[in-house]
């Protein structure tokens, strides 16, 4: 198991690779406690051919994701890529027809690598507007139907409504919701590993 950026083992015969921000990061707690660390945890115990790479960098924006994907394909050689990009985009308000075109490119160079994919979505307070907020949720459900990829529509569906699972910022989870969004991931995460 490897939370951390690190390379694969040796013995590992197949590799999960996340590419997130902070949300998959880790912010404001320790690196064990958010739902990436929890998911390779689970992975050990479920799946024990399998190893997760947390390739996840707090602020991280679709273009940077877009920027780094081939080297970290290169590197872990994944088999499963799961990308949980967006969030930072659509706060700095962001165009979503270029979010949408850095997810594409991510998702493309996964599947030149031969890995699939899980879309870990996010979706936008409504202060942007009605049309910036559809349009930047719907960018993952049509790239996940372009793509023919899984799709896990918004990442902090389960605690979106619950304040107590934030921190004082209101944007990132705190520890104790890390499992729930573990959980939700694991839906759509399980089947991609057999």
């Amino acid at each position: 198991m490897q939370a951390g950026g690190a390379g694969q083992p040796a013995d590992a015969d197949a590799t999960v690779l996340v590419m997130g921000d902070s949300l998959s990061a880790a912010y404001g707690m320790a690196a064990r406690e958010g739902w990436v660390a929890l998911t390779a945890a689970r992975i050990a115990e479920r799946k024990p051919d399998w190893d997760l790479v947390n390739a996840s960098i707090s602020g991280e924006t679709t273009a940077g994701g877009a920027a780094r994907i081939v080297d970290a394909l290169v590197r872990h050689r994944p088999e499963v890529v799961v990308i949980a990009l967006g969030a930072n985009d659509g706060l700095r308000g962001l165009p979503t027809a270029q979010s949408a075109a850095n997810l594409a490119r991510m998702i493309g160079a996964a599947h030149g690598a031969e890995a699939e994919v899980l879309l870990v979505g996010m979706q936008m307070p409504p202060n942007l507007g009605a049309a910036y907020t559809e349009a930047f949720a719907q960018n993952y459900r049509t790239l996940a139907e372009r793509f023919d990829v899984a799709l896990l529509p918004f990442l902090l569906a389960p605690i979106a409504l619950d304040r107590g699972a934030y921190q004082a910022d209101n944007l990132h989870p705190v520890a104790a919701a890390q499992p729930k969004l573990r959980d939700h991931v694991w839906t759509e995460l399980e089947p991609l590993l057999d």
